[in-house]
């Protein structure tokens, strides 16, 4: 029995030593990324069978995750202790504008600005709309902006805030869309004749087209040091456009391809687009995009592709210790990834 307890020592201290295999998933291109991004951790599943999940915010103050639901037109939260449910209903579709009456009408993209309330993308009533942080089925939102010079929005659906308050926001054409035929539907209900990317002053009220040229553009981020907006610029079959990252100097206003996602669109012929992204606080873009959610160097060098499958969204906690990813409809999840702090 003593010569089998050093033994049982030794096998007991080799199995608790032994180093994590690599997440198959995760694909380095760039060593330098691994100081963020841990290639042992799982893509653990925290929410399943949403039907569009979109829209991720972490909500700092209440250690929640926010999240949309776009095809069943709710917010949706998520917590360690209770995980997902529902938060705010309806969500984007209330009544305020027209629409098809069908199709991506329920809200998308969500922020938390400085005084703890939720600002919303709304798809149906056409808006960019705030409301208290807080669960309700009769909720009372008040609109932010609806209209540029006049005419209606189309359907807004993903937003930043800058420092000084200022809302950045796409106003792509979804609220149009027809799912049944996977297109967008010509209506005289669609007033602007483009899809803009715009800046909302809160303090003055004055709403500014900062782009017009992007074909469907999609998600957006500030780099850290709000000198850039990064624009996902949708490709087929949503536009005759490749897929790409648009990047628009706000010192000047020029605009510029950051990264083109051609090659990868048909490398992995996945039906992934640029969709959502965030940008981590060393200036690395993490997005949606061809073969799952790419991994961009601030210089435009694509460094790793993490293959969660389809996905639409992702945001980090405050601490930026998980990344929070939100799939599509052929994978409806929501997942978190254990970062390196």
């Amino acid at each position: 029995m003593k010569l089998l307890l050093p033994l049982f020592s030794v096998v007991l201290l080799y199995s608790c030593s032994e180093p994590k295999k690599p997440n198959t998933g995760i694909e380095i291109y760039d060593t330098d990324i691994e100081e963020i991004i841990d290639v042992t951790a799982s893509f653990e599943v925290i929410a399943d069978s949403i039907a569009l999940p979109e829209g991720p915010v972490w909500d700092d103050s209440n250690q929640r995750l926010l999240f949309v639901d776009c095809l069943n037109d709710q917010i949706m939260q998520w917590t360690e202790k209770k995980g997902a449910s529902k938060f705010i209903a309806p969500g984007g579709n209330t009544g305020y504008a027209p629409n098809l009456g069908q199709g991506l009408l329920g809200p998308n993209g969500l922020v938390i600005d400085n005084e703890g309330n939720l600002l919303v993308c709304q798809h149906g009533d056409r808006r960019v709309a705030i409301i208290e942080n807080t669960t309700t089925e009769k909720p009372s939102y008040q609109t932010l902006v609806d209209n540029y010079q006049g005419l209606r929005l189309n359907s807004p659906n993903d937003l930043v805030i800058g420092s000084d308050g200022s809302v950045y926001f796409t106003d792509p054409p979804f609220a149009f869309f027809d799912l049944s035929n996977f297109s967008f539907v010509a209506t005289e209900m669609r007033e602007l004749d483009f899809n803009g990317v715009y800046r909302y002053n809160r303090k003055t009220e004055g709403l500014t087209a900062l782009s017009r040229d992007v074909s469907i553009p999609n998600g957006l981020g500030l780099s850290p040091d709000e000198r850039f907006l990064y624009v996902n610029s949708m490709g087929a079959p949503f536009s005759q456009s490749t897929p790409k990252i648009m990047r628009i100097d706000l010192s000047d206003m020029s605009q510029s391809i950051f990264f083109d996602g051609e090659e990868l669109s048909k490398k992995y012929n996945d039906g992934t687009d640029f969709d959502g992204m965030a940008i981590h606080s060393s200036g690395t873009i993490f997005t949606s995009g061809p073969g799952g959610l790419l991994v961009i160097s601030p210089e435009g060098k694509l460094q790793a592709r993490l293959n969660f499958g389809q996905i639409t969204n992702c945001t980090f906690d405050a601490k930026e210790n998980y990344l929070y990813v939100t799939g599509f409809v052929t994978n409806p999840k929501v997942f978190r990834l254990k970062l390196k702090s």
